[in-house]
């Protein structure tokens, strides 16, 4: 793989390091990041523990007693350091099909508390900003924030709006919120600050199912309105991914 920027590599404690392709939001790196995650995590590695990549990074989890010994004379670090370049080197990009995921959402105000917001900060009509928000596929940059919460870009520039400047105690699970140029789904009710416009019926998070989480790095997402009828009848038979 030839990265299409320059990267670093720097140390996260005594058993982790970060590789960093650049230092914004990109496709085209997170491409990357999401390419040697993929090669790195089919090979199964004995040294490695976990993999966590994000928008232009990836950082390597390593098991010390894998990487020291008395007969090694270099640190844990730079042995994970030099692997780390061989599988840079050791690894294709290619250019695969993202998987393709439609996930219903209902634009009602009971559901998007911030849609008027949103709309008036940007000389939008309601319905302007939810044809905005459906006009385009976003990419899942990284899963962070709570289980199965998926950071995904990038939405218009005509509806990109800052984080609230004070958070909700409390957003319900399902929550559709825009957060600059992301957008992003609560997977549970917790606290937060994103801007909210709608609500999906479907459970974005199951810990008893084979992949617990329905959205993984490299997906491309596409929303759909539904009204709120609709969303009232998903979510009564129990919504969820297949």
């Amino acid at each position: 793989m030839h990265p299409s920027t320059d990267y670093r590599f720097y140390p996260c404690g005594d058993h982790a390091l970060t590789l960093e392709l650049g230092n914004r939001i990109d496709r085209q790196i997170n491409q990357q990041v999401i390419a040697l995650f993929q090669f790195l995590q089919d090979r199964r590695l004995p040294w490695i523990k976990d993999l966590i990549p994000s928008y232009h990074t990836l950082t390597v989890v390593y098991d010390l007693l894998q990487l020291t010994g008395s007969e090694n004379k270099t640190t844990a670090y730079d042995q994970a350091l030099t692997l780390m370049q061989q599988a840079i080197a050791a690894c294709e990009l290619k250019t695969t099909a993202s998987r393709k995921v439609q996930i219903p959402v209902c634009y009602d105000p009971v559901f998007g508390p911030d849609l008027s917001f949103i709309a008036d900060a940007h000389g939008l009509s309601v319905a302007e900003t939810i044809a905005l928000h459906l006009s385009r596929s976003y990419r899942v940059y990284l899963l962070g924030f709570l289980p199965g919460f998926a950071y995904m870009g990038s939405v218009d520039e005509k509806i990109a709006t800052p984080r609230r400047s004070s958070p909700r105690v409390s957003v319900a699970a399902g929550s559709v919120g825009i957060a600059g140029e992301q957008t992003g789904i609560y997977p549970f009710e917790s606290p937060g600050g994103w801007q909210l416009l709608g609500r999906t019926p479907l459970r974005l998070f199951d810990a008893h199912r084979a992949q617990p989480a329905l959205l993984q790095p490299g997906d491309e997402v596409q929303f759909y309105a539904i009204d709120i009828t609709e969303f009232n009848n998903l979510q009564q038979h129990g919504a969820m991914y297949s």
